[in-house]
C-alpha cells in the first residue's frame, strides 16, 4: 500500500542557489522493485524546493564500488546492508551520521545487529531505513481445516507436522533446488531459533585462528544440532520432490495448497498472490527448542542510508536523508515493500500476513541470519545446501570452522576515523 507522501523538507541551513543554479547530488538506490516509489520521493522532493536537485541512481552495486575506488562515490545512498557495502564502514570511508535527526531517531536495538559488520569508531556511520523480517509462512485455512494451532515449541511443531501429514497434508513445502532457499529459509531459521547468532559471531571472531574443536564456540559445537533438526524436518516432512524444486516452483505449488508451511520472506507473498490473491497466509518464527522464549525472527536490513566521505555535497546529501525520514516517507516506503520501520514509536506493518512477527520485532527478539555473517569466500549457501540434501552436518560444520580458522575473518579495525578515505580503495 502506498501511503501519500509529504512535502516539507527539513532545513538544515543549505545556501540560497547559487548563480549556476541548484545544487545536484547523486542518489544511489539497489532496491530495483521500488524504483518507481523512489522515484516518486525524489521527484516531489526536488519540487518542494529549488536548492538541490536529487538525481536518482539505479546503477547497481558494482558500479557504485568502483566510484569509490575512483574517488567518485555517490553523494547518498540507500543500499542493502551486507559486507560488500559495510567494507566502507570498516574502512572510516563513510561519514558521521550520529548528530542527524534521523540518526536519533533509531531504534537503538538495531545498533549491535549494524555493528555485527564492522564499525569506524566514533562514527555512526550507516543508518537503518527498512527492515525485512523473516519467518515461516503458514496457510491459515490448511491449519484450521486441520485443527492445527500455531506452534511455539519444538514438540509442538513435530505434533502439527504429523497431524497435517496424517490428513494427507504436505507439512512443509521445501525448495532445495536453489541453494539461497535453504540458507536464508532452512539454515538460518533452524540455527537462529536455537542459537544466540549476535553473541557466536562475537566470540568467534575473537577466536579468529583458534576456531576449532576446542573453542569456546565453533561451527560444529554449536550449529550441529539445529541442522540435525532441520534435517529431520526436511526428511520427514517436506514434499517428496523438494531436491528438484527451486523458489518459483515453490511459490506457485504453495499458492496451490501443496503444503501447509513454507520457509520464505515477505517478498514471496507477491508472487504466491499471482496464483492466489485470495490465499489466508500468515507468519510465525519456527521453534526449535521446547522454550517459546527462544522463539525469533530473522532480520536483515534491507536498506541502509550512507553519506561516503568522498561526497563534494555533504550539507546538501543530509538535508535528503532528513527529508528520507520523515515519517511520512520512511513509513511509505517500508509499506510498500512489507518492510517494519527501524524508528521508535513507528506503527507496526498493517499487512495481517506479518502480523506474527510484530510482536517479536516490537520486543527485539531477532536475529541477522548466520548464512549472511560469514565472508563470501566461504560457500555457505552450498554448504546449507548439501546438509539438505543429505549431507553430514557434522563433517561440514568441521569444514566450516576449517575455513574460519584459515581466513581468520576479522573485519578491518582502524584505530580511529582518521584513516579514511585512501583505505577504501
Amino acid at each position: 500500500m502506498r501511503h501519500a507522501l509529504g512535502l516539507a523538507v527539513v532545513g538544515t541551513g543549505l545556501a540560497a542557489c547559487s548563480s549556476d543554479g541548484p545544487e545536484h547530488i547523486r542518489f544511489t538506490f539497489s532496491k530495483r522493485e521500488a524504483i518507481d516509489l523512489m522515484t516518486d520521493m525524489v521527484n516531489e522532493y526536488n519540487a518542494s524546493q529549488d536548492d538541490v536537485v536529487v538525481e536518482l541512481d539505479t546503477s547497481g552495486v558494482d558500479v557504485v564500488s568502483a566510484s569509490f575506488v575512483r574517488g567518485n562515490p555517490p553523494d547518498i545512498m540507500l543500499a542493502n546492508y551486507n559486507y560488500e557495502t559495510a567494507r566502507f564502514v570498516q574502512r572510516c570511508a563513510l561519514t558521521d551520521l550520529s548528530d542527524t535527526e534521523a540518526a536519533a531517531g533509531v531504534r537503538d536495538d538495531l545498533q549491535p545487529m549494524m555493528d555485527q559488520y564492522g564499525t569506524c569508531e566514533g562514527r555512526q556511520s550507516a543508518l537503518p531505513y527498512s527492515i525485512m523480517a523473516e519467518s515461516v509462512i503458514y496457510n491459515k485455512t490448511m491449519f484450521a481445516e486441520n485443527g492445527v494451532e500455531v506452534p511455539t515449541t519444538w514438540d509442538e511443531l513435530i505434533a502439527a507436522a504429523d497431524k497435517l501429514q496424517a490428513a494427507g497434508v504436505t507439512p512443509f513445502y521445501a525448495t532445495l533446488k536453489d541453494d539461497w532457499t535453504v540458507g536464508q529459509g532452512w539454515y538460518d531459521y533452524s540455527i537462529g531459533g536455537s542459537v544466540d547468532v549476535l553473541q557466536f559471531f562475537d566470540t568467534l571472531a575473537a577466536e579468529g585462528t583458534e576456531v576449532g574443536p576446542d573453542s569456546e564456540v565453533s561451527f560444529e559445537k554449536d550449529f550441529a544440532e539445529p541442522l540435525e533438526r532441520m534435517t529431520t524436518l526436511i526428511d520427514t516432512y517436506t514434499n517428496a520432490d523438494a531436491s528438484n524444486r527451486a523458489y518459483n516452483d515453490g511459490n506457485r505449488a504453495f499458492a496451490l495448497g501443496e503444503g501447509a508451511m513454507y520457509l520464505q520472506g515477505p517478498w514471496a507473498f507477491s508472487e504466491i498472490a499471482k496464483t492466489d490473491p485470495d490465499l489466508d497466509l500468515g507468519t510465525f518464527p519456527l521453534p526449535m527448542t521446547n522454550d517459546p522464549d527462544d522463539l525469533k525472527v530473522r532480520i536483515n536490513v534491507d536498506l541502509a542510508a550512507i553519506i561516503p566521505e568522498g561526497s563534494k555535497h555533504q550539507e546538501a546529501a543530509r538535508d535528503f536523508l532528513e527529508y528520507l525520514y520523515q515519517p511520512e516517507n520512511i513509513e511509505a516506503y517500508n509499506a510498500s515493500q512489507l518492510g517494519f520501520v527501524p524508528l521508535d514509536g513507528a506503527p507496526n506493518p498493517d499487512d495481517p500476513r506479518l502480523e506474527g512477527m510484530i510482536e517479536y520485532y516490537e520486543a527485539g527478539k531477532t536475529y541477522q541470519g548466520p548464512s549472511v555473517l560469514v565472508p563470501k569466500t566461504i560457500p555457505v549457501m552450498n554448504y546449507a545446501q548439501g546438509i539438505a540434501l543429505g549431507g553430514d552436518p557434522k563433517t561440514t560444520l568441521r569444514t566450516m570452522d576449517a575455513d574460519w580458522a584459515r581466513l581468520a575473518f576479522r573485519a578491518p579495525a582502524p584505530s580511529s576515523a582518521d584513516e579514511t578515505k585512501e583505505s577504501a580503495e
